[in-house]
């Protein structure tokens, strides 16, 4: 199944949390990292604005696992790039956030994971980089529809 994981970071080395993200999702069985957009920089959104920028990535991945293995997989990459998810601040600084966008076209929402991710078509720190990647892309669910049109309604 092929989902989309974006990726961000905005304490410490960015672009090396990220790449260093990515070669470690490319390590876990079962995922193969496809294709990486540009690094683009985004100013924070959320509750915590006194904050460093941060730089995003979208990734395009092919998996095997399941999304509840998928999301732990990501969370395994976050910890191994820095993240203590104890202490993490929600909306707060960090070395590496690794977010599942979507997952094949599922929407779900069970344990603790929502398909897709609930605020993706809000954040052009995710649609622009997808576009990117896929100029077709499509964000399944409620607040979605073509990534083109998500992203100049919010642009």
């Amino acid at each position: 199944m092929n989902a989309v994981l974006s990726l961000g970071a905005n304490t410490g080395h960015r672009a090396a949390n990220l790449h260093a993200a990515l070669e470690a999702l490319g390590a876990v069985e079962g995922i193969t990292v496809d294709a990486v957009s540009t690094f683009v920089e985004s100013a924070p959104v959320g509750t915590v604005r006194d904050q460093p920028d941060f730089l995003n990535a979208v990734a395009l991945v092919s998996t095997s696992l399941d999304p509840h293995a998928l999301l732990r997989a990501c969370h395994a990459v976050e910890a191994e790039v820095g993240l203590d998810r104890s202490t993490k601040v929600p909306d707060g600084p960090r070395p590496i956030d690794v977010d599942v966008v979507t997952c094949g076209g599922l929407v779900l929402t069970e344990d603790g994971l929502v398909l897709p991710h609930p605020r993706a078509h809000e954040r052009t720190f995710v649609l622009g980089p997808w576009l990117e990647l896929d100029p077709d892309a499509e964000l399944p669910g409620p607040h979605g529809g073509p990534v083109a049109g998500l992203l100049r309604a919010i642009s």
